[in-house]
Protein backbone atom coordinates (compact mmCIF):
# COMPACT_ATOMS: atom_id res chain seq x y z
CA UNK A 1 0.00 0.00 0.00
CA UNK A 2 1.72 3.84 -0.90
CA UNK A 3 0.18 6.60 1.07
CA UNK A 4 1.34 9.95 -0.79
CA UNK A 5 2.47 12.07 1.92
CA UNK A 6 2.66 16.10 1.42
CA UNK A 7 5.69 16.88 3.18
CA UNK A 8 5.83 20.43 3.42
CA UNK A 9 2.59 20.66 4.66
CA UNK A 10 2.27 22.05 7.89
CA UNK A 11 4.12 24.26 10.68
CA UNK A 12 6.65 21.93 11.19
CA UNK A 13 7.53 20.18 8.08
CA UNK A 14 9.54 18.95 6.45
CA UNK A 15 11.17 17.80 9.59
CA UNK A 16 8.28 16.18 11.63
CA UNK A 17 6.43 14.94 8.56
CA UNK A 18 9.39 12.66 7.44
CA UNK A 19 9.88 11.18 10.90
CA UNK A 20 6.35 10.36 11.35
CA UNK A 21 6.19 8.65 7.70
CA UNK A 22 9.25 6.53 9.24
CA UNK A 23 6.91 5.85 12.91
CA UNK A 24 4.27 4.95 10.59
CA UNK A 25 6.22 2.69 8.33
CA UNK A 26 7.49 0.77 11.42
CA UNK A 27 4.12 0.06 12.74
CA UNK A 28 2.66 -1.11 9.27
CA UNK A 29 5.06 -3.40 7.73
CA UNK A 30 3.09 -3.01 4.16
CA UNK A 31 3.64 0.68 4.05
CA UNK A 32 5.46 2.67 1.67
CA UNK A 33 5.19 6.06 1.44
CA UNK A 34 5.71 8.94 -1.13
CA UNK A 35 7.46 11.80 0.77
CA UNK A 36 6.01 14.53 -1.76
CA UNK A 37 8.20 17.96 -1.41
CA UNK A 38 11.38 19.78 -2.48
CA UNK A 39 14.15 16.86 -2.88
CA UNK A 40 16.82 19.19 -1.57
CA UNK A 41 14.91 19.29 1.49
CA UNK A 42 13.34 16.72 2.09
CA UNK A 43 15.84 14.06 1.79
CA UNK A 44 17.81 15.90 4.28
CA UNK A 45 15.21 14.83 7.05
CA UNK A 46 15.27 10.73 5.56
CA UNK A 47 19.18 10.42 6.04
CA UNK A 48 20.09 8.02 8.68
CA UNK A 49 17.38 5.99 9.02
CA UNK A 50 17.04 2.32 9.61
CA UNK A 51 17.44 0.67 6.17
CA UNK A 52 14.31 -1.20 6.44
CA UNK A 53 12.29 1.78 7.08
CA UNK A 54 13.90 3.99 4.63
CA UNK A 55 13.57 1.67 1.70
CA UNK A 56 10.15 2.41 1.81
CA UNK A 57 10.32 6.11 1.97
CA UNK A 58 10.37 7.60 -1.68
CA UNK A 59 11.05 11.04 -2.54
CA UNK A 60 8.62 12.65 -5.09
CA UNK A 61 9.94 15.98 -5.87
CA UNK A 62 7.56 19.28 -6.08
CA UNK A 63 8.84 22.63 -6.60
CA UNK A 64 6.04 24.42 -4.48
CA UNK A 65 4.24 25.02 -1.72
CA UNK A 66 0.89 26.05 -0.73
CA UNK A 67 1.00 28.45 2.01
CA UNK A 68 -1.35 28.20 4.92
CA UNK A 69 -2.80 32.15 3.72
CA UNK A 70 -3.36 31.18 0.37
CA UNK A 71 -6.83 31.11 -1.60
CA UNK A 72 -7.46 27.21 -1.43
CA UNK A 73 -9.09 27.37 -5.02
CA UNK A 74 -6.80 29.82 -7.20
CA UNK A 75 -3.58 27.68 -5.28
CA UNK A 76 -4.48 24.56 -6.28
CA UNK A 77 -5.34 25.29 -9.44
CA UNK A 78 -2.85 27.56 -10.21
CA UNK A 79 -0.03 25.47 -8.19
CA UNK A 80 0.38 22.54 -10.17
CA UNK A 81 3.69 20.99 -8.79
CA UNK A 82 2.81 21.81 -5.15
CA UNK A 83 3.68 19.16 -2.75
CA UNK A 84 -0.24 19.03 -2.03
CA UNK A 85 -1.56 18.92 -5.88
CA UNK A 86 1.29 16.58 -6.90
CA UNK A 87 0.17 14.09 -3.52
CA UNK A 88 -3.44 14.42 -5.08
CA UNK A 89 -2.72 13.76 -8.54
CA UNK A 90 -0.90 10.18 -7.63
CA UNK A 91 -4.27 9.45 -5.61
CA UNK A 92 -6.36 10.14 -8.65
CA UNK A 93 -4.43 8.37 -11.29
CA UNK A 94 -4.43 5.30 -8.45
CA UNK A 95 -0.54 5.59 -8.10
CA UNK A 96 -1.32 6.02 -4.31
CA UNK A 97 -4.07 4.28 -2.77
CA UNK A 98 -4.21 8.02 -0.19
CA UNK A 99 -2.64 10.82 0.84
CA UNK A 100 -2.59 12.82 4.02
CA UNK A 101 -1.52 16.65 4.56
CA UNK A 102 -1.17 18.88 7.88
CA UNK A 103 -1.21 21.19 4.90
CA UNK A 104 -3.96 24.33 3.87
CA UNK A 105 -7.66 22.81 5.06
CA UNK A 106 -9.37 24.63 2.07
CA UNK A 107 -6.56 23.53 -0.66
CA UNK A 108 -7.06 20.07 0.95
CA UNK A 109 -10.71 20.40 0.49
CA UNK A 110 -10.52 21.81 -3.13
CA UNK A 111 -7.98 19.82 -4.53
CA UNK A 112 -10.55 16.53 -3.07
CA UNK A 113 -12.85 18.04 -5.11
CA UNK A 114 -11.21 19.43 -7.75
CA UNK A 115 -8.26 16.93 -8.71
CA UNK A 116 -9.61 13.44 -7.14
CA UNK A 117 -12.99 14.13 -8.03
CA UNK A 118 -16.35 13.09 -5.71
CA UNK A 119 -18.03 10.09 -5.64
CA UNK A 120 -20.53 10.13 -7.98
CA UNK A 121 -23.94 11.86 -6.20
CA UNK A 122 -21.95 13.19 -3.48
CA UNK A 123 -22.93 17.36 -3.71
CA UNK A 124 -20.55 18.44 -1.21
CA UNK A 125 -17.70 16.67 1.08
CA UNK A 126 -17.45 16.72 4.68
CA UNK A 127 -14.82 16.20 7.44
CA UNK A 128 -15.31 13.98 9.65
CA UNK A 129 -13.57 14.93 13.13
CA UNK A 130 -13.15 11.90 15.81
CA UNK A 131 -14.25 13.69 19.49
CA UNK A 132 -13.45 12.11 23.07
CA UNK A 133 -16.38 11.63 25.15
CA UNK A 134 -17.14 10.27 28.31
CA UNK A 135 -18.64 7.13 26.79
CA UNK A 136 -17.11 6.53 23.43
CA UNK A 137 -15.72 8.25 20.66
CA UNK A 138 -18.10 10.76 19.00
CA UNK A 139 -17.66 11.90 15.29
CA UNK A 140 -18.47 15.28 14.34
CA UNK A 141 -19.20 16.13 10.76
CA UNK A 142 -18.75 18.62 8.74
CA UNK A 143 -15.84 20.47 10.60
CA UNK A 144 -14.77 22.87 8.08
CA UNK A 145 -14.64 21.76 4.13
CA UNK A 146 -18.59 22.72 3.75
CA UNK A 147 -18.96 26.03 4.99
CA UNK A 148 -22.62 26.75 4.56
CA UNK A 149 -24.29 24.00 3.92
CA UNK A 150 -27.65 22.98 2.51
CA UNK A 151 -30.29 20.05 3.65
CA UNK A 152 -29.26 17.81 1.49
CA UNK A 153 -25.61 18.26 2.14
CA UNK A 154 -26.34 17.44 6.04
CA UNK A 155 -27.91 14.31 5.24
CA UNK A 156 -25.15 13.08 2.76
CA UNK A 157 -23.13 14.16 5.82
CA UNK A 158 -25.80 11.93 7.88
CA UNK A 159 -25.33 8.80 5.56
CA UNK A 160 -21.20 9.22 4.81
CA UNK A 161 -20.83 9.11 8.50
CA UNK A 162 -22.84 6.61 9.80
CA UNK A 163 -21.11 4.17 7.11
CA UNK A 164 -17.56 5.02 8.10
CA UNK A 165 -18.12 5.00 11.77
CA UNK A 166 -19.98 1.32 11.38
CA UNK A 167 -17.22 -0.19 8.95
CA UNK A 168 -14.05 1.63 10.82
CA UNK A 169 -14.99 2.25 14.54
CA UNK A 170 -16.97 -0.87 14.16
CA UNK A 171 -20.61 1.12 15.62
CA UNK A 172 -22.88 -1.60 15.06
CA UNK A 173 -25.85 1.17 14.77
CA UNK A 174 -24.31 4.29 14.81
CA UNK A 175 -26.73 6.99 16.78
CA UNK A 176 -26.84 10.20 14.51
CA UNK A 177 -27.83 13.15 15.98
CA UNK A 178 -27.88 17.25 14.28
CA UNK A 179 -26.22 20.00 16.22
CA UNK A 180 -29.11 22.54 16.74
CA UNK A 181 -29.72 25.32 19.71
CA UNK A 182 -32.13 22.99 21.41
CA UNK A 183 -33.57 19.66 22.13
CA UNK A 184 -36.86 20.60 20.77
CA UNK A 185 -38.28 20.44 17.52
CA UNK A 186 -39.28 23.70 17.03
CA UNK A 187 -35.51 24.54 17.42
CA UNK A 188 -32.78 25.13 14.64
CA UNK A 189 -33.16 26.82 11.56
CA UNK A 190 -35.20 26.12 8.23
CA UNK A 191 -31.56 24.10 7.06
CA UNK A 192 -31.34 22.19 10.20
CA UNK A 193 -34.96 21.31 10.44
CA UNK A 194 -35.26 20.17 6.67
CA UNK A 195 -32.38 18.01 7.18
CA UNK A 196 -33.94 16.46 10.07
CA UNK A 197 -36.80 15.37 8.26
CA UNK A 198 -34.39 13.81 4.85
CA UNK A 199 -32.68 11.75 8.09
CA UNK A 200 -35.55 10.84 9.90
CA UNK A 201 -36.70 9.64 6.38
CA UNK A 202 -34.01 7.53 5.30
CA UNK A 203 -34.64 4.59 7.69
CA UNK A 204 -31.66 5.68 10.06
CA UNK A 205 -30.66 5.25 13.71
CA UNK A 206 -31.98 8.58 14.54
CA UNK A 207 -32.34 10.39 17.77
CA UNK A 208 -32.75 14.01 16.98
CA UNK A 209 -31.46 17.09 18.12
CA UNK A 210 -27.81 17.47 20.98
CA UNK A 211 -27.08 20.80 21.66
CA UNK A 212 -23.29 21.77 21.78
CA UNK A 213 -23.24 20.92 25.97
CA UNK A 214 -24.46 17.37 24.98
CA UNK A 215 -21.47 16.19 22.75
CA UNK A 216 -18.64 15.64 25.32
CA UNK A 217 -21.39 13.33 27.21
CA UNK A 218 -21.41 11.14 24.47
CA UNK A 219 -25.00 11.52 23.40
CA UNK A 220 -25.00 10.20 20.02
CA UNK A 221 -22.31 8.73 18.27
CA UNK A 222 -22.56 11.00 14.93
CA UNK A 223 -22.87 14.95 15.62
CA UNK A 224 -24.14 16.26 12.16
CA UNK A 225 -23.74 20.02 11.19
CA UNK A 226 -22.32 22.68 8.38
CA UNK A 227 -18.52 23.24 8.30
CA UNK A 228 -18.42 26.69 9.83
CA UNK A 229 -20.40 25.52 13.34
CA UNK A 230 -18.46 22.44 13.61
CA UNK A 231 -15.00 24.42 12.72
CA UNK A 232 -15.57 27.14 15.59
CA UNK A 233 -16.78 24.16 18.13
CA UNK A 234 -13.81 22.31 17.53
CA UNK A 235 -11.44 25.08 17.67
CA UNK A 236 -13.27 26.28 20.84
CA UNK A 237 -12.58 22.69 22.29
CA UNK A 238 -9.25 22.51 21.74
CA UNK A 239 -8.25 25.86 22.79
CA UNK A 240 -10.84 25.79 26.21
CA UNK A 241 -8.86 22.03 26.90
CA UNK A 242 -5.31 23.64 26.78
CA UNK A 243 -6.27 26.84 28.61
CA UNK A 244 -7.65 24.15 31.48
CA UNK A 245 -4.53 22.47 31.25
CA UNK A 246 -2.91 25.97 31.46
CA UNK A 247 -4.71 27.09 34.45
CA UNK A 248 -4.27 23.68 36.25
CA UNK A 249 -0.38 24.00 35.92
CA UNK A 250 -0.19 27.51 37.11
CA UNK A 251 -2.15 27.51 40.14
CA UNK A 252 -0.09 24.26 40.90
CA UNK A 253 3.07 26.13 40.80
CA UNK A 254 1.79 28.58 43.02
CA UNK A 255 0.37 26.56 45.82
CA UNK A 256 2.30 24.16 48.08
CA UNK A 257 -0.55 21.93 48.86
CA UNK A 258 -1.78 21.19 45.27
CA UNK A 259 2.19 20.38 44.70
CA UNK A 260 2.05 17.69 47.12
CA UNK A 261 -1.26 16.31 45.61
CA UNK A 262 0.57 16.63 42.05
CA UNK A 263 2.28 13.13 42.95
CA UNK A 264 -0.95 11.23 43.67
CA UNK A 265 -2.72 12.70 40.66
CA UNK A 266 -0.36 13.38 37.80
CA UNK A 267 -0.86 9.68 36.22
CA UNK A 268 -4.55 10.41 36.03
CA UNK A 269 -4.03 13.98 34.42
CA UNK A 270 -1.78 12.43 32.49
CA UNK A 271 -4.38 9.87 31.01
CA UNK A 272 -7.25 12.29 31.06
CA UNK A 273 -4.71 15.19 29.13
CA UNK A 274 -3.79 11.35 25.98
CA UNK A 275 -7.44 11.19 25.56
CA UNK A 276 -8.23 15.03 24.65
CA UNK A 277 -5.07 15.48 22.47
CA UNK A 278 -5.62 15.94 18.81
CA UNK A 279 -2.25 13.93 18.70
CA UNK A 280 -3.99 10.72 19.03
CA UNK A 281 -6.59 10.79 16.64
CA UNK A 282 -3.69 12.08 13.91
CA UNK A 283 -5.87 12.91 10.91
CA UNK A 284 -9.74 13.81 9.85
CA UNK A 285 -10.90 12.19 6.75
CA UNK A 286 -12.38 14.27 4.39
CA UNK A 287 -15.76 12.25 2.96
CA UNK A 288 -17.43 11.73 -0.29
CA UNK A 289 -14.14 12.25 -2.52
CA UNK A 290 -12.97 9.14 -4.38
CA UNK A 291 -9.53 8.57 -2.58
CA UNK A 292 -8.83 8.59 1.00
CA UNK A 293 -7.70 12.22 1.83
CA UNK A 294 -6.63 12.76 5.24
CA UNK A 295 -6.32 16.00 6.97
CA UNK A 296 -3.89 16.53 10.01
CA UNK A 297 -3.79 19.29 12.36
CA UNK A 298 -1.73 22.17 11.33
CA UNK A 299 0.70 21.94 14.31
CA UNK A 300 1.37 17.77 14.19
CA UNK A 301 4.39 16.77 15.02
CA UNK A 302 5.62 13.36 14.39
CA UNK A 303 3.55 11.40 16.49
CA UNK A 304 0.35 13.00 15.19
CA UNK A 305 1.30 12.38 11.70
CA UNK A 306 2.04 8.65 12.28
CA UNK A 307 -1.20 8.75 13.51
CA UNK A 308 -3.06 10.42 11.01
CA UNK A 309 -0.99 7.82 8.32
CA UNK A 310 -2.67 4.98 10.35
CA UNK A 311 -5.80 6.61 9.59
CA UNK A 312 -5.17 6.94 5.88
CA UNK A 313 -3.89 3.09 6.19
CA UNK A 314 -6.76 1.90 7.83
CA UNK A 315 -9.64 3.50 5.44
CA UNK A 316 -7.89 2.11 2.80
CA UNK A 317 -7.18 -1.20 4.03
CA UNK A 318 -11.19 -1.50 4.82
CA UNK A 319 -12.47 0.27 2.00
CA UNK A 320 -13.84 3.66 3.20
CA UNK A 321 -14.08 4.80 -0.13
CA UNK A 322 -15.44 1.83 -1.95
CA UNK A 323 -17.90 0.85 1.02
CA UNK A 324 -19.46 4.57 0.95
CA UNK A 325 -20.07 4.25 -2.82
CA UNK A 326 -21.63 0.96 -2.96
CA UNK A 327 -23.58 1.65 0.29
CA UNK A 328 -25.07 4.85 -1.45
CA UNK A 329 -24.99 4.51 -4.76
CA UNK A 330 -25.76 0.53 -4.86
CA UNK A 331 -28.07 0.70 -1.97
CA UNK A 332 -30.37 3.56 -3.94
CA UNK A 333 -30.19 6.06 -1.15
CA UNK A 334 -28.75 8.96 -3.63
Amino acid sequence: MLIAVDAMGGDNAPHEVCQGAAIACKNFPDLEIALVGKDSLVKQHVEGLDPGVAKRLHVVHADDVIGMEESPVVSIRKKKDSSLRVAMEMVHSKEAQGCVSCGNTGAIVAGGVLVIGRIPGIERPGLGMPLPALNRTSMLIDVGATVRAKPENLFQFALMGQIYMRHIFGVKEPEIALLSNGEEEIKGDEVVMAARELIRGANLNFKGYVEGKDIPFGTADLVVCDGFTGNVLLKFMEGFGEAVYALLKEEMGNRLLPKMGMVFMLPMIKELWTRFDYERYGGTPLLGVNGAVIKAHGRSKSTAVANAIRVAHDFVEKRGVELIREELLEGGKL
